[in-house]
């Protein structure tokens, strides 16, 4: 599988919640989030969130301590690992930022998983006081995309990760998310890649409101569970093909399991291939 990029949006896609959101709720921000929400762009707002945060003498420790208690779901823990160790080439592409990223996937232990983050930039000020800037600089270098905001256009991301992967020989892609951002890229794919929108969420709604438009085939999901599910079927497939191709009978071809019966493998069953539940206990 090492001819396949696999690339997910980060909130409500690896966490089912909002992790900006879950700073501004469990610090005792949403009472001045809400009097500035419609008052500045997104990441400038998340910016003076930490602002705030600061001024009241919270440490960066202390923001790290609330994102550790960020949940995910099991299998997608799971299924992330799977993919990894089966030569996947996993990336992010997210609207959250670097610092809220890197410490959650970090303590769940998935932050080697993933070869790239493209998410909004941070750093510590002579302060000490945690920033967030915007991925693309709107004042000095617009994106130009309609469809995005104006901080990152995600299409523009994949765009140039499929340069690169081309170039290297990887030529499958699977996309997961959920958000009205991540419908541009999702026009990006082509014929043989795969998208995977989040069932009633603003991705899904927009796919289906002219499906001709995405060429990529769409597998949508709701919950971590099926996320996981659907993804570990994607991969047993595109194996398939693959094993097909080469001649390699490493792994079997002749699953005739349907995607329900597929469950996340054991790190035991991962070391030996990526098969649903009941091909391994038969």
């Amino acid at each position: 599988m090492a001819d396949t990029v696999v690339v997910f949006d980060f909130d409500r896609t690896i966490i089912d919640g909002d992790s900006d959101r879950w700073v501004i709720e469990e610090m005792g921000l949403t009472r001045l989030f809400n009097q500035l929400r419609r008052t500045m762009p997104w990441t400038s707002l998340m910016d003076r969130m930490t602002m705030e945060l600061h001024s009241r003498g919270k440490t960066i420790s202390q923001i790290a301590d609330c994102l550790k208690r960020v949940p995910l779901h099991p299998q997608i823990i799971a299924t992330i690992r799977s993919a990894h160790a089966f030569g996947c080439d996993l990336k992010i592409i997210s609207d959250a930022n670097k610092f809220y990223i890197q410490t959650i996937l970090e303590n769940h232990g998935l932050l080697g998983c993933f070869m790239e983050i493209h998410t909004n930039p941070t750093f510590v000020d002579e302060e000490g006081r945690l920033r967030i800037i915007p991925y693309h600089d709107y004042a000095t270098s617009p994106h130009g995309c309609s469809l995005c905001p104006t901080n990152m256009c995600k299409g523009l991301i994949i765009e140039q990760i499929r340069a690169l992967a081309y170039a290297s020989g990887k030529k499958r892609f699977i996309y997961l998310g959920d958000g009205s951002g991540d419908y541009c890229p999702s026009l990006k794919l082509q014929e043989g890649d795969h998208v995977m929108p989040r069932k009633d969420y603003p991705l899904w709604e927009r796919i289906f409101s002219n499906p001709t438009l995405v060429k990529a085939k769409v597998h949508e999901w709701n919950g971590g569970e099926e996320l996981a599910r659907i993804l570990l079927h994607l991969m047993n497939r595109i194996s398939d093909d693959e094993n097909i191709s080469t001649g390699d009978a490493m792994w079997s071809s002749s699953c005739a399991c349907e995607v329900e019966t597929m469950q996340v493998p054991s790190p035991a069953q991962t070391l030996n291939g990526l098969k649903c539940q009941k091909c391994f206990n038969n």
